[in-house]
């Protein structure tokens, strides 16, 4: 099992992160390098919660997203072709006084199987930069959005 901690400072607010963090719409791949706006699907959603399928061909999985803390987002894997057991994300969105945003991420990856597991170790080790790379683009393409709006 892989567990990778991520950290990013962001210039968003964390209504504004959170608000990308939870928007299921189209564009969501462009946010996320892991997912495809044709395999997303919705399963149900509420004020601060949410049951979606998403990522790619090679990486799917189910999560239940919780958002009743505004400031953290707990997303656990309840189904995926890799993932099982403890698998999910944790999102700890912190303001910070100067006006900026921390962002903490938590990834833990317990493969289901052998290409599960092979992916884990690989992420846990020598691909932890790629996850941190797509973070960080996460954060800018959220900055980006909100200069625009």
């Amino acid at each position: 099992m892989a567990t990778i901690h991520l950290h990013e400072t962001t210039t968003a607010t964390p209504e504004q992160f959170l608000a990308a963090l939870t928007d299921f719409g189209p564009g969501r791949a462009q946010l996320f390098s892991a997912t495809s706006d044709d395999l997303l699907k919705v399963h149900s959603q509420g004020p601060t919660y949410a049951d979606v399928t998403e990522g790619t061909n090679a990486a799917w999985e189910r999560l239940s997203y919780d958002w009743s803390d505004p400031h953290r987002v707990v997303m656990k894997t309840i189904d995926s072709n890799l993932w099982g057991g403890a698998s999910g994300h944790t999102y700890t969105i912190t303001p910070n006084p100067d006006g900026t945003t921390t962002i903490d991420a938590v990834v833990v990856r317990e493969g289901k199987n052998a290409k599960g597991k092979l992916t884990g170790l690989l992420l846990g080790s020598v691909a932890k930069g790629a996850l941190a790379k797509a973070l960080a683009n996460t954060v800018k393409v959220v900055e980006q959005r909100n200069k625009v709006a």
